[in-house]
């Protein structure tokens, strides 16, 4: 007997069981200029657990970078962000996305250009369908020019190429980087006020 609670007790002690819940998480698909940029801000921002780049709002099945970039796809360079509800509303990622970067130009961000670049939010309900348009229209007050955002339903969602993803920070000397992404990423701790 004293053998079986011996037992026990080892095993309740070494072994005790977690009281913590499994972490919610969301996720929301946006497309604002090159997802290297998008990338970089969104992994700054609390709540947010991971960041994938990829393609998305086209009818090219398993795209690549070179297509995409030909502009033969109709994809957007995306990125696909999973959060905590519990940390970071869909909102406060709706507010911070039209701050990292130009809603009201078609179709580029600074000197890319193409449709791969448009400014696109994938929605995957109609809560977020509905959160979209709300933040659009809250937006569209701080831009003298028209939001030309599209807001389309998430048919599928094709993970880049590994050399992307979370690029910034595995290549901050490339050109690139230090240009365009750097100045997104110091704007970005500035709305988040981590600088």
């Amino acid at each position: 007997m004293k053998t079986v609670l011996l037992t026990v007790l080892l095993c309740v002690f070494a072994f005790p069981m977690s009281a913590e819940t499994p972490t919610k998480s969301e996720t929301v698909v946006l497309g604002g200029g090159c997802f290297w940029c998008l990338d970089a801000t969104y992994r700054l921002m609390p709540g947010v657990m991971s960041v994938v780049s990829g393609y998305a709002g086209g009818t090219t099945v398993n795209p690549s970078y070179q297509a995409v970039c030909a502009g033969i796809t109709g994809h957007a360079e995306v990125v696909k962000i999973d959060y905590d509800p519990a940390q970071v509303s869909l909102e406060k990622l709706l507010e911070f996305f039209w701050t990292i970067h130009d809603p009201t130009t078609l179709n580029s961000q600074g000197n890319d250009h193409g449709t791969q670049y448009r400014s696109i939010i994938l929605y995957a309900s109609d809560e977020q369908k509905t959160a979209a348009e709300k933040s659009t229209a809250v937006a569209q007050k701080k831009f003298s020019d028209a939001i030309v955002t599209e807001i389309v339903p998430l048919r599928e969602f094709y993970v880049a190429e590994e050399y992307h993803q979370d690029y910034f920070s595995k290549n901050p000397t490339a050109g690139y980087c230090r240009f365009v992404v750097k100045a997104k990423v110091e704007k970005a701790k500035k709305v988040l006020g981590q600088k």
